[in-house]
């Protein structure tokens, strides 16, 4: 077997220019409860610039040069011996952990229990666009939030990644989603289920919206604080992006919550489901090889990516 792969590697913290494509990476060095996967294709998500950029450091504990990407589609081809439950051949998909290289590369070396089933109606490059994304909504609005039937939920950038998934996951547990994009995308988030839309660039979505019981802050800074204003009584604020306030919480009667999502093979796998029985479905804005990955990061930082930017790491 070659011990060699492509991938895409920084070798110290800066722009985008610092993303190095190169062809003779050494393979993973997998564990014994790994997964061997093929990669055929990879997400990319805001994360993966921050830590490019190193607003991470303090926090993430990375050797350079290292590996991005963390959402990732592709079939295994070889298993740890700790490893069950998989087969050499299964199309999996996985967010794995984000301490490790990641997945612009032919070959990651996962976890098993990171690790899922794809979905099975969709190809890898769908595939790719779910984990990340789709833990995020599920661990906020269903572990965090605990989102019931009934109750409403505002959800901040609802056309992006997390928002779109988020969107679905929402209407899926029952509740009410109010949803807030630019009139671009009024269409797209009304078809995904929202009841409600706000144009934040016209309305200011504090005055809109009123007694809600869960917001999903997925833009942090100044959104979050005017969150506040929106929540009835016992409400929770759910941020991915910067924990909220805890004193400023307790001051208005509320709740907060910061979630930096953690793998998981079992949510993954419930997740899957939904989206083989066409209750969700991700969305995908842009494809790009994986030599082209400086473009794919700069679409992200622009921050208009209706869903997802997807490399294609190979056919």
């Amino acid at each position: 077997m070659n011990t060699t792969m492509k991938a895409v590697r920084i070798h110290v913290y800066g722009g985008p220019e610092r993303l190095h494509y190169e062809e003779n990476v050494p393979r993973p060095v997998f564990s014994s409860d790994d997964l061997l996967i093929r990669v055929r294709a990879a997400a990319v998500n805001p994360v993966d610039w921050k830590i490019r950029e190193g607003w991470l450091q303090g926090v993430l504990h990375h050797n350079l040069p290292l590996t991005l990407g963390w959402d990732v589609s592709g079939e295994v081809v070889e298993i740890g011996p700790e490893a069950g439950g998989f087969t050499v051949g299964d199309e999996v998909y996985a967010r794995p952990n984000i301490e490790r290289d990641g997945a612009y590369a032919e070959y990651i070396a996962v976890k098993a229990s990171e690790v899922a089933p794809k979905p099975a109606t969709l190809d890898h490059i769908h595939a790719a666009a779910v984990p990340l994304a789709a833990l995020t909504a599920w661990q906020a609005l269903v572990d965090a939030a605990q989102l019931q039937t009934g109750q409403t939920v505002l959800i901040h950038a609802a056309a992006g990644g997390v928002g779109s998934l988020a969107v679905q996951l929402a209407k899926v547990r029952g509740a009410r989603v109010i949803a807030t994009a630019s009139a671009v995308n009024i269409g797209l988030v009304t078809e995904l289920g929202a009841d409600e839309f706000i144009d934040y660039t016209q309305t200011r979505f504090e005055k809109a919206a009123k007694d809600v019981d869960v917001v999903l802050d997925t833009i942090g800074g100044d959104t979050q604080e005017r969150s506040w204003q929106v929540l009835k009584p016992g409400g929770i604020l759910v941020s991915v992006v910067s924990p909220p306030l805890e004193t400023v919480a307790a001051e208005r009667g509320v709740r907060s919550a910061f979630v930096f999502i953690d793998p998981s093979g079992e949510q993954l796998t419930a997740i899957a489901r939904l989206i083989d029985e066409g209750r969700m479905k991700p969305l995908v804005h842009t494809v790009l090889p994986l030599n082209e990955v400086r473009q794919a990061h700069a679409i992200s930082q622009g921050g208009h990516a209706r869903g997802k930017i997807v490399l294609r790491v190979a056919d």
